[in-house]
């Protein structure tokens, strides 16, 4: 693989997720904690709008407008599609022959603590993805369902990931998630440079994705309305084994709803406030063991 030449550190891809924001702002201000010596750096606040205004999009979520179709669709013109296309020209203007990095920094409601998501299965992410649970055992790493012609847009690049972090509120800073989203950043920072160098940072061989198999709604009625809440048994309890059998929601009327899966399962994203109106409440996954 060619030698990484330019890294990008996005925040802000959601407007009110504000960890990312103010790291961006915090690297803008001070340059020289993201500068390594084999490659460029660059920042990008990606909806300034939205958060101008506070919340998670102006029309549409900029992180669900990076497929390729979406990119060319030249009649969606929306302020996210809009903006969508100017990032990707901005982040993916290198050369065919260069490579870049992408680090797009999220937060959640959900309890995830600190997450990596790759934004493919590259060796190059697989590599990195083992060495930062090297430097911090408490990271985990997840996959969505299938990550070809993603959305996301952390898409843009084969190489790099999203970062997600929580729980926390939305519109609310967190000083501890903030400063172990900013080591982890150092991290990525480093591996890279040393990775140029052609001095790799050794790394544990083997370690465990969380492979997201379907997302799973709200009980609702008829009417479409949810008639049932995440079960008080299984809030926060992100990564964390359920069994067929096991109360996953509690409905309005003190009913509980068991799992009715046929294996035990490791749910993420439960409870993701933004999610309601994706109508996921909570993502299922099952453990990868990935050899590196």
């Amino acid at each position: 693989m060619n030698q990484i030449k330019r890294v990008a550190i996005v925040g802000g891809t959601h407007g009110n997720e504000l960890t990312g924001i103010y790291l961006v702002k915090k690297f803008e201000r001070f340059p020289n904690a993201i500068a390594r010596a084999s490659f460029e750096s660059i920042t990008l606040l990606a909806n300034p709008k939205a958060y101008a205004i506070g919340r998670r999009y102006v029309d549409t979520d900029l992180n669900r407008c990076f497929h390729p179709q979406d990119l060319e669709n030249a009649q969606l013109s929306n302020y996210e599609a809009i903006r969508a296309k100017e990032i990707y020209q901005t982040l993916a203007s290198l050369p065919k022959e260069q490579t870049n990095l992408t680090i797009d920094l999220h937060t959640t409601t959900a309890n995830m603590g600190l997450t990596i998501i790759p934004s493919t299965k590259h060796p190059f992410n697989l590599q990195l993805a083992a060495y930062l649970k090297s430097v911090n055992p408490s990271v985990k790493v997840y996959r969505w369902k299938d990550e070809n012609n993603s959305p996301f847009l952390r898409s843009i690049s084969e190489l790099g990931c999203a970062i997600e972090v929580g729980a926390v509120a939305q519109g609310v800073l967190d000083a501890r998630l903030f400063q172990q989203t900013e080591e982890l950043i150092y991290a990525i920072l480093d591996f890279v440079d040393a990775y140029n160098r052609g001095t790799p940072f050794p790394a544990r061989d083997t370690f465990t994705i969380y492979q997201c198999l379907q997302t799973i709604d709200y009980p609702r009625n008829e009417d479409g309305e949810i008639h049932a809440m995440i079960h008080p048994g299984l809030q926060f309890r992100d990564y964390e084994a359920i069994k067929p059998g096991e109360p996953m929601f509690l409905t309005f009327d003190g009913r509980a709803i068991a799992y009715q899966g046929t294996s035990t399962v490791y749910p993420v994203f439960i409870n993701e406030a933004a999610y309601y109106e994706k109508g996921i409440a909570m993502c299922i996954t099952q453990k990868e063991l990935v050899v590196v």
